[in-house]
């Protein structure tokens, strides 16, 4: 068992799964991975705490990807407040079964070794360019969290641990090739059937209703006739887009705020850089006397990258020779880049630098000089923002304005609407489900239905819905929930029971012609009176479009035995059918890709389904306390 965990994590299946773990150290660091200074705690899974702020950064990295995949529609969503409480929750609870399997990976033992590290960092997307390692991309990450390589590479050394466990739960669950033949082979079979559809239709004229079958239908259904609570609203809204319209800028201007920010528009010298670094540990003396050591032999004329790959501690950047790519101000320590942008000319060397993490040698791999995009290549951009931004002034004003009317006219929207230049629309009713597009907002389902609203008949307060986009919404129109009287629903009960009962004559016919089928009697006079003939569909698959779906499900259960080979159902248009089998085509031979493909599905699903159990039972024999 232990020999497969830790050969689980050397498959692309980890790599990917540490990769998601590094997504969230790019975006905001691995502070709060490594230590917090909070003792607050949210949970205790086994006497070891989860602090509050590794659930706020959890819940700041999840949040944060989502509304990066799916945009305004999830941001939208984080504005309502149940949806948030659960989204919390959620977060939290993954956060403990990931403290559960940390726990059990250091009660097995596990461990990753540097090699395993560093193959891991250089391999990880958020780390390359063009599909390549890039240093100034992994320091520049590095740097702005606050760690050096080395604490990093023990921040993924925890990590990966912990995802030998899981690695070596989905490396224990497959299936057997014969197994996996089977099955695919039973999916991909097709079958020969006869088919029989009889129409209720035929049997409407026949029908007789009652008033009390009315009066039944209407008491087992009253359910069906509670009508929701709808509301009717107007509103006014207003967006940064809607002000555009309203304002000028000149060339002149635009000129002028080019002159203004013109060193916004200079591309700054470049400089990309290697670097030695000895780590101070616990003899500053010794690592200094270390790297003076090195430089002498530099300026002897020894190889760089030799001396970087040899003796670095940068382990990283130790592979490549030492580089760092390029420096950009605030990357690095104040006293590291204060040396880099010293150097001037290509191969020159540093003296020896001393930063938090140690001493470094730096030499000056390229240098390029500065340049400034011509005005010409900027105007419209520059224009079109300056539009932007005396629009987004306006905004505010306006929007103050309607803050103020909202609650001082707070009767109607005429007022408001003429204020700022804005119409007043309103929306047909609708119920809490069912939202109009133009106020399908969080903030204002908030309020549509409040008590406020619909008794008091006074505007909204000002509901910001977009970070460019605020409305006023008032009721103009209410109709409370209630059940619609027999005398609102009699045509369509009587309907449907018609539909009913001739569904039932329909199936009662076909059940007596399978049960003459079953006898061995001829039933063609019966087919004969109804004008019904077999319709024949041969080689018929699962996922065949030429049948209802209800009857290609029955013929899949249906066996070559005489006594079970034929089926009778109702079907969703009202109709009844009859299916019979008549040949089942089996699958002789499958390819090698198919199967390939098969057992990879299968097994994902298993190795999910595995990992949920294995999680769900180190969860019922945990000591877990969540804490409000």
């Amino acid at each position: 068992m232990l020999e497969r965990i830790r050969e689980g994590i050397q498959g692309p299946w980890a790599i990917a799964i540490v990769a998601l773990i590094v997504v969230s150290f790019v975006f905001t660091g691995v502070g709060g991975y490594l230590s917090s200074s909070a003792t607050t705690a949210v949970a205790v899974v086994n006497d070891k705490e989860i602090d509050a702020s590794s659930l706020d950064l959890a819940y700041q990295n999840e949040r944060a990807r989502m509304e990066a995949q799916f945009g305004d529609a999830i941001a939208s969503l984080f504005a309502n407040e149940s949806y948030l409480a659960d989204f919390r929750q959620g977060v939290l609870d993954r956060l403990v079964n990931e403290e559960l399997i940390a726990q059990k990976a250091d009660e097995l033992g596990l461990r990753v070794g540097d090699a395993q590290i560093r193959e891991t960092i250089v391999q990880l997307p958020e780390f390359q360019i063009a599909g390549q390692f890039n240093n100034d991309v992994y320091n520049s990450a590095l740097q702005r969290a606050g760690y050096t390589p080395s604490e990093f590479a023990e921040y993924m050394r925890v990590q990966m641990t912990r995802q030998q466990l899981v690695q070596a739960l989905n490396g224990s669950t497959f299936d057997v090739e014969a197994l996996v033949s089977q099955t695919l082979k039973i999916r991909q079979q097709t079958r020969d059937v006869a088919v029989l559809e009889v129409s209720a239709e035929t049997y409407l004229d026949s029908v007789v209703l009652s008033e009390e079958d009315i009066l039944a239908y209407y008491n087992d259904n009253l359910s069906q006739y509670d009508t929701e609570e709808q509301v009717k609203l107007a509103y006014v809204s207003l967006s940064v887009n809607d002000l555009l319209a309203q304002v000028e800028v000149n060339d002149e201007e635009v000129r002028a705020l080019y002159e203004e920010q013109i060193a916004l528009y200079e591309t700054p010298e470049k400089r990309s850089v290697s670097h030695i670094l000895i780590e101070t540990q616990d003899d500053a003396d010794a690592a200094r006397e270390q790297a003076q050591g090195i430089l002498l032999e530099l300026q002897n004329g020894a190889d760089f990258a030799a001396l970087a790959e040899e003796k670095s501690n940068d382990i990283v950047s130790a592979e490549n020779g030492g580089e760092l790519g390029e420096v950009n101000p605030g990357d690095y320590p104040e006293e590291f880049e204060q040396a880099v942008f010293a150097l001037s000319e290509e191969g020159q060397l540093s003296d020896v630098v001393e930063t938090e993490f140690g001493f470094h040698i730096i030499k000056l791999d390229e240098f390029t000089a500065s340049t400034t995009t011509p005005f010409e290549e900027l105007a419209d951009t520059l224009k079109q923002d300056m539009l932007t931004n005396r629009a987004t002034d306006l905004f505010f004003e306006k929007q103050n304005e309607m803050q103020r009317l909202a609650f001082e006219v707070p009767d109607t929207l005429d007022e408001l609407a003429s204020a700022v230049g804005r119409p007043v629309f309103e929306t047909t009713l609708f119920s809490a489900a069912r939202y109009p597009s133009a106020v399908n907002f969080p903030q204002v389902e908030n309020v549509a239905f409040s008590p406020e609203l619909i008794d008091e008949r006074v505007n909204s307060e000002l509901l910001q819905v977009a970070d460019d986009k605020v409305m006023v919404v008032r009721v103009i129109e209410h109709e409370p929930e209630r059940t619609l009287s027999l005398d609102e629903v009699r045509a369509s009960i009587e309907s449907n029971l018609r539909a009913d009962k001739a569904q039932t004559a329909a199936l009662e016919w076909a059940q007596s012609l399978q049960a003459k089928m079953y006898a061995g009697e001829d039933i063609q006079s019966m087919l004969d009176e109804k004008s019904l003939q077999w319709e024949t569909q041969n080689q018929m698959s699962r996922t065949s479009n030429a049948l209802a779906s209800e009857l290609i499900d029955a013929a899949f259960s249906l066996s070559t035995d005489e006594n079970n080979n034929s089926s009778v159902i109702t079907m969703n248009n009202g109709n009844v059918g009859v299916i019979k089998l008549e040949k089942v085509n089996p699958v002789e031979q499958l390819s090698a890709e198919e199967v390939e493909s098969a057992q990879q599905q299968f097994a994902g699903q298993e190795a999910q389904r595995t990992y949920q159990n294995f999680v769900e039972a180190l969860r019922a024999n945990a000591d877990i306390q969540l804490i409000n």
